[in-house]
């Protein structure tokens, strides 16, 4: 299948899927949509709530396009394609609705940030998470504010020095970015829906200022997540991570 994002309206609720058949990596395109669907979706007086999810039944998302950071050659480049993730992650925080996550298998790098930056996030047992940056000389610098304010700075040191390791979905649940966990994708998906059916049930306007109430103390993320992009594209030309990259190709 070809990679996409798709967004859906229905009852009041903005479905946004994305897919690409290389474990839901993201390359600068689909970012680029996703932020895209997400601003509109917060724009839409027909819509109350938004659903985050990705297409397929096992990894919930593989972070950044490997076969883009190798082509990487200039310090701008890397800015450009790092601050993809710095623009979804703020479409989040500035999206005025509620944002439920619903991540099925295993995320990684990248991924790990866009769940932190859902407001209310479900998994499956299935869902354990790695920040594996270090691991190929980089760092999750733009991820990293996301992750930190949900795990805290201990839990996202903790997954960000130990880059080889997954980290368990139950774990993830104990440290508070994940609110519950189901045996199954049919479970979860029948969990999510029924609390974003619930939400929106609630006042639109009281939600609009409890999310701007979560969200408080991040209003200069638009200019932290454009310097710690400046710092992945730099680092992203280094010796030491041009030859791990090589390892996967």
């Amino acid at each position: 299948m070809d990679p996409y994002v798709k967004k859906q309206i229905k009852n009041n609720i903005a479905t946004i899927e994305f897919f690409h058949p290389s474990h839901n990596s993201l390359p600068s395109s689909l970012l680029s949509e996703l932020a895209r669907a997400i601003t509109s979706a917060g724009e839409d007086d027909n819509v109350k709530v938004v659903i985050l999810k990705s297409g397929g039944d096992r990894t919930f998302c593989a972070g950044a396009s490997f076969n883009e950071l190798v082509d990487i050659t200039d310090e701008e480049t890397g800015k450009q394609f790092f601050s993809g993730f710095a623009n979804v992650i703020n479409a989040m925080r500035k999206c005025p609705k509620f944002i439920v996550g619903r991540v099925q298998g295993k995320t990684v790098g990248g991924g790990v940030g866009l769940a932190s930056a859902t407001d209310y996030c479900m998994a499956t047992k299935f869902a354990s998470i790695k920040l594996s940056e270090l691991n190929i000389g980089i760092g999750p610098f733009v991820v990293g504010p996301a992750v930190q304010r949900k795990l805290g700075l201990s839990g996202m040191s903790q997954i960000a020095m130990n880059a080889d390791e997954f980290f368990s979905a139950e774990w993830a649940l104990q440290k508070g970015l994940f609110t519950e966990l189901f045996d199954t994708t049919e479970a979860l998906d029948e969990a999510v829906q029924q609390f974003a059916n619930k939400l929106c049930t609630y006042n639109p306007k009281a939600m609009t200022e409890m999310k701007t109430m979560f969200w408080r103390g991040t209003e200069d993320w638009d200019q932290l997540l454009a310097q710690r992009a400046k710092i992945s594209g730099r680092l992203v030309l280094s010796e030491f991570t041009k030859q791990k990259l090589k390892g996967f190709e």
